[in-house]
């Protein structure tokens, strides 16, 4: 049903010509909202902007700029932003186009990244995704989220106290600090799959249930998730430390080269978080297996115990008239002893062999 509603949310923009602004996603904001930070060793301007021209001064500043946008379904900002720092129609097409996978572009005078932000909902135990579109240009950035709230709380702190080297250090760095703090909520979101694939083995181990089965299904789900959002960033960011581009200064490549460390243990926490998932449902299934064998073992072993019984009762319930045990006084009561002796020495037996 989802992947149905992605393809009409494409079909909009069908035989339309290229660079068209249309938005391709959900709304998840009532009403965008643009905040600029403006920040130097020494200098620091905060401010949230109700006209889009407003930006126009901080294109030739001296000091470096992030232009944050959250909310991309009003066209005309997106455009205006576009104007006001000479981004190509494509770029703009597809920051507005939400299905974008995780890639970066040399665009010569500014570079052009695309990731995912992921956040975990905890009360509905899956992953939510986010698309986050970013130019870096000559002393600025400009940031495109879906919605407000992201995961670049830290950063702005950071800015505002001038605290690390962020306010020593360009636009580049700026850059880095924003893909870095994506890719650290995903070691906070790998801790919330380990604490769940723990749970579920645990459950699994101890009362298998189908709802236990749907959510290992879920969270191979999410996990399938993750992994399209990481697997391309790699390449993303070994893009960006091995480019050539004037952008990225020489103080910035080891930050990136380190990033790039961090999305390798990433990818293989992930790798491995696969494989355990699908343990979990040849847990189920052995669990579920051991359950039906538990129970055929009991059935076993009470028509097991009736065999004898049906044998002595059988014989005894013949009509003939030649049985002397049918005449005799104490007949009734010899049979039950027999048949009580047989199932003691039976069950002693199974217990002796250890199959009680």
């Amino acid at each position: 049903m989802k992947t149905n509603k992605n393809n009409k949310r494409v079909s909009k923009k069908a035989g339309l010509p290229p660079g068209t602004l249309v938005h391709v996603g959900e709304r998840k904001t009532d009403k965008p909202r643009v905040t600029v930070m403006d920040y130097d060793e020494a200098h620091f301007q905060e401010t949230e902007i109700a006209a889009v021209e407003d930006c126009v001064p901080f294109r030739t500043s001296s000091t470096v700029t992030w232009i944050n946008i959250d909310g991309l379904h009003e066209i005309d900002i997106i455009g205006k932003v576009g104007a006001c720092f000479d981004l190509h129609p494509l770029i703009q097409e597809d920051i507005l186009n939400t299905n974008q996978r995780p890639r970066y572009q040399d665009c010569d005078a500014y570079l052009f990244v695309v990731l995912r932000m992921l956040s975990y909902d905890t009360s509905r135990h899956c992953v939510e995704s986010e698309q986050v579109s970013c130019i870096l240009g000559s002393g600025f950035v400009l940031s495109f989220q879906e919605r407000t709230g992201d995961v670049f709380n830290t950063i702005r702190e950071r800015i505002r106290h001038g605290g690390g080297r962020i306010r020593k250090n360009g636009a580049d760095y700026l850059l880095y600090c924003l893909l870095d703090a994506v890719v650290d909520n995903y070691f906070n979101i790998l801790e919330n799959f380990g604490e769940r694939i723990e749970t579920l083995e645990e459950e699994l181990l101890t009362d298998p249930s189908e709802n236990q089965l749907k959510r290992v299904h879920a969270l191979k789900h999410d996990l399938i998730t993750l992994r399209k959002s990481i697997w391309p960033l790699r390449e993303l960011v070994n893009a960006l430390d091995k480019t050539e581009s004037r952008l990225i200064t020489r103080t910035t490549h080891p930050y990136l080269r380190d990033l790039y460390d961090h999305t390798i243990q990433v990818i293989e926490t992930v790798e491995t978080f696969r494989d355990m998932a699908g343990g979990l449902q040849d847990i189920y299934m052995s669990s579920i297996s051991n359950r039906m064998n538990a129970v055929m073992k009991v059935l076993t072993i009470i028509a097991t115990l009736f065999i004898p019984l049906t044998f002595i009762a059988g014989v005894y319930g013949m009509n003939f008239e030649n049985m002397p045990e049918l005449q005799w006084r104490h007949g009734y009561h010899a049979v039950w002893i027999v048949m009580i002796a047989v199932t003691a020495g039976m069950l002693l037996y199974f217990k002796k062999k250890k199959w009680l």
